[in-house]
């Protein structure tokens, strides 16, 4: 409690113990917030609100995202290059007439598709999640859509709140070439043992030290350890899907294990052999990268439950 002599200003511990998914967020910041107001006769109290950060009038969005990302280089913005990012940012601008920052879950890298990307950004415009929607893909490129929007706390980080982001990886095990498919399936024309792949696959499982993984490890990236969830291979018919989820992933760690993967399958490496570069720990070990027109982000979880269907408040 903070007291005056005679009037009295009550902050009332805003957010303690709340989730950081429940919308915190109102147009009338002092009132939310619990914060009384003040009467005229105190002219200047601003030295006894030090300290205290009141609501921001900026309003947080989460999107969920699907988009082709073979015309794209990667999500992340680059110079003078059309990245999913930048398209994003340039629809936002059109629908808010603001310019915001688009931050994601998981920087997917040039070529590489996704079903289930989430981003966040902050805005003052109080557009409704369904207006989101619906502004944003008549403003957004055919080959990105925005699935689901939902109002979030200013607080959400769509990074560090994220428990798992789930990697699928589609092999078209054929003979001959698929032009529906060709764009979104790696083709592999040996047969595919699919048997000693999952085998291999299992001592991914649990937290382990990926680096062989990793094509390159930055000055900035110290830990190479990486807790995975799920690692399996499934066929059917021609179709091959290798599913990873983890909780966070190195720099092509999911094309890499799946180029190694697909060695195993083609009987080019022994699972021995597979667990060997593993252990190993060194970047690169893993041999050559599989392409990235194959790998696509499923979905990012959370542990608040965000709806399909529902562009609720949250």
């Amino acid at each position: 409690m903070i007291g005056f002599t005679k009037e009295k200003l009550f902050i009332r511990g805003r957010l303690k113990g709340q989730s950081p998914f429940k919308n915190n967020l109102s147009h009338s910041p002092l009132k939310e917030s619990g914060i009384q107001r003040v009467p005229r006769k105190i002219e200047d109290f601003s030295g006894c609100l030090q300290g205290v950060r009141l609501i921001s009038n900026l309003t947080k969005m989460m999107l969920i995202v699907e988009y082709d990302g073979s015309g794209y280089h990667g999500f992340q913005l680059q110079a003078e290059l059309s990245t999913i990012q930048g398209e994003m940012e340039k629809a936002l601008l059109k629908l808010t007439g603001e310019r915001v920052r688009v931050l994601a879950a998981s920087r997917t890298d040039s070529g590489v598709h996704a079903l289930g990307q989430v981003v966040s950004f902050r805005a003052k415009s109080s557009l409704t999640p369904q207006t989101f929607i619906s502004g944003l893909n008549h403003y957004l490129p055919g080959d990105i859509a925005v699935k689901a929007a939902h109002r979030v706390s200013d607080s959400f980080s769509v990074r560090r709140h994220a428990l798992s982001r789930e990697y699928n990886y589609y092999i078209l095990n054929s003979v001959t070439r698929s032009p529906v498919r060709q764009g979104f399936c790696h083709l592999v024309s040996g047969k595919l043992n699919i048997l000693a792949m999952n085998l291999a696959s299992k001592a991914l499982i649990g937290e382990h030290n990926f680096a062989s993984f990793a094509t390159s490890l930055g000055a900035e990236l110290r830990n190479t350890s990486r807790r995975v969830f799920q690692a399996k291979a499934e066929k059917d018919g021609e179709l091959v899907v290798f599913s990873m989820t983890a909780n966070s992933f190195l720099p092509h760690q999911v094309r890499n294990t799946v180029g190694a993967l697909i060695r195993v399958g083609l009987g080019k490496m022994t699972v021995k052999e597979f667990h060997s570069i593993m252990e190993a720990r060194e970047p690169g070990m893993a041999g050559t990268t599989a392409p990235a027109h194959g790998l696509c982000l499923m979905k990012v979880k959370y542990a608040n439950h965000f709806g399909e269907n529902s562009n609720e408040n949250l």
